[in-house]
């Protein structure tokens, strides 16, 4: 140990110590298996400033009696509770407050529960997305898929195939109720019956993304929900610019089998530039809802 000539505590009053009772940071770091600039950071911001200070070395020195309220200062950062929120409490410490700050932070953990329960789901969701539009077997393949209950959220917008979608990614987020980080996600596009009818595949009705959690509590003028829904399909290697010949094939299809056309076209892009510089693995799905004659 250091001896001290002369010690100034925090309350402006000299003091002596005796060794046995004081630690020097370091110490106090090794005690409490933290960091030493973590001892500095919050004597810097008044949370935990040091019992003494010597004068002439500038070293810092900590008590016994100092103890419990790092013990407190820990736990309650261990979790995750402020340090302002932390700072407030230990300076005035009684059991309403310990109580009410408590209460605070489970409120607020399990909304962050919440958010990581979504966040797994959409892992989950993403991942069997990824897996299965990789699988090489069911590529140009024609199939009769059912489909429950979706949520979307979309923008009307004429969208030429061979437009660039991030700018209306961008504006479909920006006229959403939801947090942005949700169009990471499922995007796609929207071809109308009347296109369909018309055979003009060059230019999209609409922009969308699939909600599933983050649907909004209340309504939504884009907000759409899809109703279960029985849909011709076929996935290509490609994107939208590619899509063109892959609806001829699907009408002319659904022609053949006596399929009626239900509802607007969905086209979803599985696998694109997001997740890979090799284009031969994108993945494009086109979703035609029909009815059998």
């Amino acid at each position: 140990m250091h001896s001290i000539k002369t010690v100034h505590t925090g309350e402006g009053r000299d003091l002596s110590p005796t060794m046995n009772s004081m630690f020097l940071i370091g110490e106090m770091a090794k005690l409490f298996q933290i960091d030493i600039r973590t001892l500095r950071y919050y004597d810097q911001i008044g949370l935990f400033t040091p019992a003494s200070v010597d004068e002439q070395t500038g070293y810092r020195y900590y008590s016994t009696e100092q103890f419990e309220s790092l013990n407190t200062i820990l736990y309650l950062k261990a979790l995750n509770i402020p340090l302002k929120e932390i700072g407030q409490f230990v300076h005035n410490r009684n059991l309403d407050d310990i109580l009410f700050l408590l209460k605070e932070q489970k409120t607020r953990t399990e909304e962050k529960i919440r958010e990581f329960e979504q966040i797994q789901r959409r892992l989950e969701q993403r991942i069997h997305q990824i897996e299965d539009a990789a699988r090489t077997k069911d590529h140009f393949r024609i199939r009769l898929a059912d489909f429950p209950e979706r949520t979307i959220i979309m923008l009307k917008q004429r969208i030429h195939h061979s437009d660039n979608l991030e700018l209306w990614i961008r504006r479909l987020a920006n006229s959403s109720p939801l947090k942005s980080s949700v169009f990471l996600g499922q995007v796609g596009l929207i071809l109308s019956v009347a296109s369909l009818a018309e055979h003009r595949f060059d230019e999209y009705d609409a922009i969308f993304l699939f909600l599933d959690a983050d649907k909004p509590s209340r309504p939504d003028q884009i907000v759409k929900t899809i109703p279960r829904q029985t849909c011709l399909t076929i996935r290509f290697v490609g994107t939208h610019a590619d899509a063109a010949v892959h609806y001829k094939n699907l009408l002319s299809y659904a022609e053949e089998e006596g399929y009626t056309l239900t509802d607007d076209s969905l086209e979803i892009t599985y696998i694109d530039y997001g997740l890979t510089q090799d284009t031969s693995k994108f993945i494009t799905e086109i979703q035609l809802p029909v009815i059998k004659h």
